[in-house]
């Protein structure tokens, strides 16, 4: 561009040179040879760098602009020996032949400069062309055959393959008194191991189709498909243990994974929903299937990478951040670091029965939530409060005691999240570090009853502590480590005639209820293969997955897994 700039100072100047016809009266040459040796001598002796230099000149002459790039950037201007440059003295044709001179004499020094490192460079520049051609053909290519110009693919297929041990011993019935419809005998631990004991290989994939129509919006369309419906790793896996209060139900097992889809091996429908801006500080998401965590401005964890326990995945509080799926809609708000987030979630959104389903009903199964957060680069902390909706539930089977997820099916729950986390700004021995608490209080309805008491309301809570360390041994490798309460029962109103003889008074089914607690532990490495595939052996730990049934006695699970991942 310098080049260029200097070319176009010579037809200005061959402009003062016009006029062909001049006598040889008009023509000053002795002035002219003394300009041309002033100019000479001037730049040999002392070159002026800059139009400071000259005492004559001043930022209000009206050329003072133009003739500082002359200087500055040209360097073809000179003047006199005095300091002075004498910019009101009238230029003859001879001057001005001089300063066209000097500038074309710069102009030929910079061209054979660039000829000089065009021929130096001529067999790089020849490879950039080649590749430039090669980068433009496929690209073209590209073009013609990809499936559409706003969407773009991306999946997830992971393999799991693991399986569980349990302990203790816990009889069957617990310590709440006999069933004779049981066999008093059986161990907790010989039946979960009996229905539970396996080891299994299953799977989970994901495809995101991904459309931006203006480049800041967003129609994210997921295809998820898996098999752990009838793994010892599913949501809904049943350890095979009946009840110890009489009824003929299974628990189901705390220890869900993360990955572990259980909707059947067909392709199903897991996310469709529209994200766009308004103005610069909010965004609304809508969706016929959408998850709470998709309209939330803030996610307050940093924990962990590489998910196992589905659990360490809701923040320490799996009430307020249920991840409710369903049809729904929210705005989020957020400016330098702030933000304010308010969502719904009905996960009967598409049924036409009010009794059942519908947006807002008493069965919609709906859940709403308002986040406030605030989240630098480093670190962030967020309050959460979540409604759920009779017969929507608190928290999943896989984030809870037995008890407390029975607990969250009996009327409407108010539910507050507290965390916070922290990250360090380069990998080393401290690690990340993310914790939450959650609060959960649930008021049954007129017609709730629990093991044949009158269910007035109930309180639970949870909590965890997440570390994550980067680049361990290797670049590009992780290692983390949680522990932390699943949601348990910690106090329960009870009223009326019990069915059994083994509770003789509400007080004492109270009592025993609230003793619901259990610790969950987990461990991870994650290996980086490759930028796509990753290999992560873990262990994971429950104290007492069945919390409040195994009071006085002991049963705990004990599980170990490798899930290999595939991003594409």
């Amino acid at each position: 561009m310098k080049l260029f700039k200097q070319l176009l100072v010579a037809p200005a100047a061959l402009g003062l040179m016009a006029p062909v016809a001049a006598n040889a009266a008009d023509m000053n040459v002795s002035g002219v040879s003394g300009y041309a040796s002033v100019s000479h001598e001037t730049a040999a002796e002392e070159q002026v760098t800059s139009i400071t230099q000259f005492s004559d000149v001043y930022p209000t002459d009206w050329a003072y602009q133009a003739l500082s790039n002359l200087i500055e950037r040209y360097g073809c201007v000179a003047g006199y020996p005095n300091g002075t440059y004498r910019g009101n003295r009238a230029m003859t044709r001879f001057e001005a032949a001089a300063l066209l001179n000097a500038c074309l004499d710069r102009v030929t020094e910079v061209t054979d400069e660039l000829k000089r490192l065009m021929k130096e460079f001529e067999k790089e520049l020849a490879i950039v062309k080649g590749r430039v051609d090669g980068l433009e053909a496929r690209v073209g290519e590209l073009e013609a055959t990809q499936f559409s110009t706003t969407t773009k693919l991306s999946g997830t297929t992971t393999f799991v393959i693991g399986a569980n041990s349990y302990g203790g011993d816990a009889d069957e019935v617990g310590q709440f008194g006999s069933n004779p419809e049981l066999n008093n005998s059986a161990k907790m631990a010989d039946l979960a191991s009996r229905n539970l004991g396996a080891t299994t290989f299953n799977y989970d994939i994901k495809f995101d189709l991904d459309t931006s129509f203006t480049g800041k919006d967003l129609l994210r369309t997921r295809l998820r498909a898996g098999n752990f419906q009838s793994s010892a790793f599913g949501f809904s896996a049943s350890t095979g243990i009946r009840s110890p209060f009489g009824a003929n139900t299974t628990y189901a097992t705390p220890s869900g994974l993360e990955v572990a889809f259980e909707e059947g091996e067909s392709l199903n429908i897991d996310r469709i929903f529209y994200q766009f801006p308004i103005g610069s500080d909010f965004t609304v998401t809508a969706g016929g299937r959408v998850r709470q965590d998709d309209m939330l401005a803030v996610w307050p964890s940093a924990y962990p990478s590489d998910t196992v326990l589905d659990y360490f995945t809701y923040a320490g509080a799996p009430g307020a951040y249920s991840l409710n799926l369903g049809s729904g809609a929210g705005l989020w708000w957020s400016n330098d670091g702030f933000s304010i987030s308010a969502n719904y979630v009905s996960t009967n959104g598409s049924d036409g029965n009010p009794n059942t389903g519908g947006i807002a009903t008493d069965g919609a199964s709906g859940t709403g939530t308002v986040q406030l957060a605030y989240a630098d680069s480093s670190w962030g902390i967020a309050a959460a409060y979540t409604y759920s909706s009779m017969n929507w539930g608190t928290v999943y089977e896989s984030t809870a005691t037995p008890l407390a997820t029975a607990v969250g099916l009996l009327g409407n729950s108010n539910n507050v999240g507290l965390s916070a986390w922290w990250q360090p700004e380069n990998s080393g021995f401290i690690p990340s570090i993310s914790a939450g608490w959650g609060l959960s209080s649930t008021s049954g309805a007129d017609d709730s009853t629990l093991f044949g008491y009158e269910f007035d309301s109930a309180t639970s809570q949870s909590w965890y502590v997440g570390l994550q360390w980067s680049d361990v041994f290797l670049k590009g490798n992780n290692a983390g480590m949680a522990v932390g309460q699943q949601a348990f029962v910690t106090g329960i109103d009870l009223s009326g005639d019990p069915d059994t003889a083994a509770w003789r008074s509400s007080s004492v089914a109270e009592d025993n209820l609230a003793r619901d607690g259990q610790y969950a532990w987990e461990f991870w490495y994650q290996f980086q293969v490759t930028d796509n595939i990753s290999v992560t052996p873990a262990l994971f730990y429950l104290s007492r997955p069945l919390g409040s049934a195994t009071q006085g006695e002991s049963f705990n699970q004990f599980g170990g897994l490798v899930k290999t991942s595939f991003r594409f």
